[in-house]
């Protein structure tokens, strides 16, 4: 189940780059004004951040919040 989820983040995170790289090459300012998108990997970094935001799993602490009631209530 955690490999099916690293996966899905990982693949995100890859989607993210690349799109972040993508951004900084057909939109991104020449200028240097801009800090994120004048920078190929700092462009390319936030896209990956951004995906990892995106393919986050909020199950994975849901679970074990459930989880660890369950044990409450069982005591």
């Amino acid at each position: 189940m955690k490999r099916k989820i690293l996966k899905k983040m990982g693949f995100f995170a890859l989607g993210g780059a690349v799109l972040g790289f993508l951004y900084y090459y057909f939109i991104g300012c020449r200028t240097g004004t801009c800090p994120i998108s004048s920078n190929p990997y700092i462009s390319s970094v936030y896209g990956m951040l951004m995906g990892v935001v995106l393919g986050f799993d909020a199950r994975l602490f849901t679970r074990k919040v459930e989880d660890e009631e369950a044990k409450r209530g069982a005591k």
